[in-house]
């Protein structure tokens, strides 16, 4: 069976949906009255981040998201 994606477009796409999630709940978070269903959307937006930091590594030690290393 052919691929019709390659890997790299997957978690580039899974990386990207991430983004726009932790983003969303972001700014829900920060506009929501509610104290306890503020606290939802944080206990959410931090599992978010644990998965967008997931893929992000996932495409790292592909190589498919190579960074420079910093200046010391």
């Amino acid at each position: 069976m052919q691929e019709i994606y390659t890997e790299k477009e997957i978690l580039g796409d899974a990386l990207a949906s991430q983004k726009a999630t932790t983003a969303l709940f972001n700014t829900s978070a920060n506009e929501c009255v509610h104290e306890n269903v503020r606290q939802t959307l944080l206990n959410i937006l931090n599992e978010e981040h644990e998965i967008q930091q997931d893929v992000f590594n996932m495409m790292h030690a592909e190589g498919y998201y190579p960074t420079p290393d910093a200046e010391e």
